[in-house]
């Protein structure tokens, strides 16, 4: 496990696992990844379609991952939590065509919304992942 890694709290053994084991994976093992990496780990549906989410040879995340059929409210607020902390943004309103509709979508990436559900101290692990230098975490 990397240094600074024994205070990180886990949902699960699978989680655990799945971090240790797609963060070797990444192209870099920084914060960024840490985070991302993190939060995908979370629940099963993530998971097990994380190739769905990210593109571990280019970095990218996919985006339109948000659109299909296997997603639940849960696993979407996992994935913008990791894009947000991943990307320092709200990469899914791009793929918005109008601005109505780009609106709606940044507001599903506000500390409200993402944390108004059961991942909230997992997600708080994940914001110590990615600003280590602020939480004596370095």
């Amino acid at each position: 496990m990397r240094e600074g890694m024994a205070n990180v709290i886990f949902k699960s053994a699978a989680h655990r696992d799945f971090f240790e084991r797609y963060l070797s994976q990444c192209r870099y093992q920084d914060a960024y990844h840490a985070a991302l990496i993190y939060c995908l780990g979370i629940s099963e549906d993530t998971r097990r379609n994380a190739a769905r989410i990210y593109d571990f040879k280019s970095g990218c995340v996919k985006t339109e991952c948000l659109h299909e059929g296997w997603q639940t409210s849960g696993s979407q607020h996992i994935i913008r939590m990791a894009y947000n902390l991943y990307c320092n943004g709200t990469p899914s309103v791009s793929d918005c065509e109008n601005s109505d509709d780009q609106l709606s979508e940044c507001r599903k990436y506000t500390v409200e919304d993402l944390f108004c559900c059961g991942y909230a101290p997992y997600f708080w692990q994940a914001v110590k992942l990615r600003y280590p230098e602020y939480c004596g975490c370095a």
